[in-house]
């Protein structure tokens, strides 16, 4: 099983949720592009969370400006393009978490979408609550069926209202599952544990 964590934004807990599939699936861990935050990276959160054992494959890119990863890359003097991207060779389990949402540039041309595309693996939406997620959520979903992109999984990351709840959830394919993931209040170790726990058979 290959899976690839992407966002209706940025800051929806594309992260959190990769700690808790990784956990619950005993995957390795890949982050293509992290730009920013190189002393407390997404792969140094899965590790802090998920435990040393986890297998965390090197980044592609490590950028230091948190910014958009084509804005980083410029200002490197680096260009990204999508072929340089490879699936790290793994027998076992793997997710991948990409960078903000589907049209996140990688380039002037090219974006996270396309990056999805390209590994050609199925992809899980995380969504989060606020003004403007029903909006953010029917575009990702749009664009993933219009690219006929696989969403395996919509990640419901926290509370929402029944009736934001039922709109987004309306507009997903049959064979789409959701996966419900309450509040986190204290991300430690213990507790992503415990909430991957909690969490219902995931086919």
């Amino acid at each position: 099983m290959k899976l690839f964590i992407t966002g209706i934004g940025t800051e929806v807990g594309k992260t959190v949720c990769s700690a808790i599939l990784t956990k619950y699936f005993n995957a390795d861990y890949w982050k293509p592009v992290q730009s920013g935050d190189l002393h407390f990276s997404d792969s140094m959160k899965i590790q802090n969370w998920v435990g040393e054992n986890v297998v965390i494959h090197l980044e592609t890119y490590r950028l230091q400006l948190a910014a958009s990863p084509h804005q980083s890359a410029a200002e490197e003097g680096i260009s990204i393009t999508i072929n340089d991207f490879q699936l790290p060779e793994t027998q076992n389990n793997l997710i991948v978490e990409g960078a903000g949402g589907l049209m996140v540039p990688l380039n002037d041309t090219e974006f996270m979408i396309d990056l999805i595309e390209k590994l050609n693996i199925p992809a899980a939406l995380v969504v989060r609550n606020y003004l403007g997620c029903i909006n953010h959520s029917l575009l990702s979903i749009l664009a993933l069926n219009q690219r006929k992109i696989n969403l395996k999984y919509l990640i419901l990351n926290g509370n929402f209202p029944p009736d934001t709840e039922k709109i987004i959830c309306k507009n997903i394919q049959p064979e789409t599952e959701i996966i419900r993931i309450p509040n986190i209040e204290n991300l430690t170790r213990e507790n992503i544990e415990n909430i991957t726990e909690q969490l219902t058979k995931i086919g």
